[in-house]
């Protein structure tokens, strides 16, 4: 079974802290090569736009997972045990792709139909 490829910490920190693929591509890429990486670079390296990388890298700030400092971030998490569940989740992703981009879409996907389900609105009996 796919489900069965993820080990459950990889499962809850991917389902948590990771908002699409484009988040874990930034975090992986921060991690394996460290230092000062601006927006531009971050947006050249992964295929997207600067924007799309400044949103991406903000939100993994705020997951405590980056240093941030004006347009410049690093790969620093705030913790040993995260920096530990990171390593997990790259060895993780590197043997499984696809089943961790399953999950990774599988996320979003719900979290998409659980906003949309927000504004159905129902009759009352």
């Amino acid at each position: 079974m796919v489900s069965d490829l993820i080990p459950d910490d990889v499962r809850r920190f991917v389902l948590t802290s990771i908002a699409s693929v484009p988040h874990l591509e930034a975090l992986l890429l921060l991690r394996a090569t460290p230092g000062d990486w601006p927006v531009a670079r971050v947006a050249e390296r992964l295929y997207i736009s600067e924007k799309a990388a400044e949103r991406l890298l903000l939100d993994l700030c705020g997951s405590g997972l980056l240093a941030c400092h004006d347009d410049i971030y690093q790969y620093h998490p705030e913790t040993a045990a995260m920096r530990e569940t990171v390593s997990d989740v790259a060895r993780t992703y590197s043997q499984n792709l696809v089943a961790m981009t399953n999950l990774i879409h599988s996320s979003v996907e719900r979290k998409a139909h659980q906003f949309a389900a927000a504004f159905n609105f129902r009759k009352k009996p």
